[in-house]
């Protein structure tokens, strides 16, 4: 095959998965738009579909995925690019298994769908889709662990966090019926503290992950490095969080107000430490994410 044989396939490939990324951020937008319609009307057969329409796109889904893993012949994980996707797809995925688990309750979706559909436009809209030598910084064995298990624990707080939104807005006391959009009471709310039990140690391992990863590929464990100060802090607001729900009178809202903050936080270890480091031209060895 020639090199202009190569180049040809290469464009081919990429176009179709563009295609299909575009159709992905679709799915995610219908999902949305039904989402507003479950707001708007509280008929909980909207409810379903909304949910159902998560299952579907979570399919087409990872089939962009692995389409991308293939093409790419690694991990799709190597650029900001692919990491919304991949971010978009873990949430989607955590959200539907815990979703399985509740009593008619669709309404996180909602919030779930919106943050999926965001990470899709933003990365079509503003990131290039070219396929690009991992950049030395990346060749590590610590890369896909520390990538891995930090997508892990941002997917499990993200759904967190859209069922303490949904919770503070419409909950219902555990002794009444259930409310508009099911049984959003204190068994519901729960999940909020089981979540992040459950995503703190990825965090912490993708926090120390990354320290082993910096240490490979420049040297030395920590620099305080805007992204590894923010993960710092990230960290820092969870664990208070999980402390918040040990102590009787800060389980409630004051909890509910650190879990929300800790989502901030997280998105700003996320996307706005690229945004600070871009805008102020601040130094930062994790360049190769913005």
């Amino acid at each position: 095959m020639t090199s202009e044989e190569i180049l040809l396939r290469e464009a081919l490939l990429l176009g179709i998965e563009i295609k299909l990324f575009w159709f992905v951020a679709l799915l995610y937008g219908i999902c949305f738009i039904v989402g507003i319609a479950y707001l708007i009307s509280s008929n909980n057969d909207i409810g379903r579909k909304l949910t159902l329409g998560l299952r579907i796109t979570v399919v087409v889904h990872t089939i962009l995925i692995l389409f991308r893993t293939v093409e790419g012949m690694r991990p799709p994980f190597q650029n900001l690019y692919e990491t919304l996707s991949w971010f978009a797809w873990f949430a989607n995925a955590t959200y539907l298994y815990a979703q399985s688990r509740w009593r008619e309750v669709h309404l996180p979706g909602f919030i779930i769908s919106g943050i999926a559909m965001a990470a899709c436009l933003y990365s079509l809209f503003t990131r290039s889709p070219v396929i690009a030598p991992l950049p030395p910084a990346l060749q590590s064995p610590w890369y896909e662990a520390h990538v891995i298990t930090a997508f892990l624990a941002y997917a499990v707080f993200v759904v967190s966090f859209s069922v303490e939104v949904c919770y503070v807005r419409f909950k219902t006391p555990a002794e009444e019926c259930p409310g508009i959009f099911g049984h959003i009471d204190e068994d519901f709310h729960r999940w909020t503290h089981r979540l992040v039990l459950f995503g703190f140690p990825f965090l912490t391992f993708a926090v120390f992950s990354g320290a082993a990863w910096a240490n490979d590929a420049w040297g030395r464990y920590w620099s305080w490095d805007p992204k590894e100060t923010w993960s710092l802090i990230t960290w820092t607001v969870y664990a208070v969080y999980l402390h918040t729900k040990a102590i009787g009178k800060w389980k409630d809202t004051p909890a509910s107000v650190i879990n929300v903050l800790g989502f901030i936080c997280m998105i700003m270890t996320f996307l706005g430490v690229n945004w600070l480091v871009k805008l102020f031209g601040i130094p930062s060895l994790h360049a190769y994410a913005v």
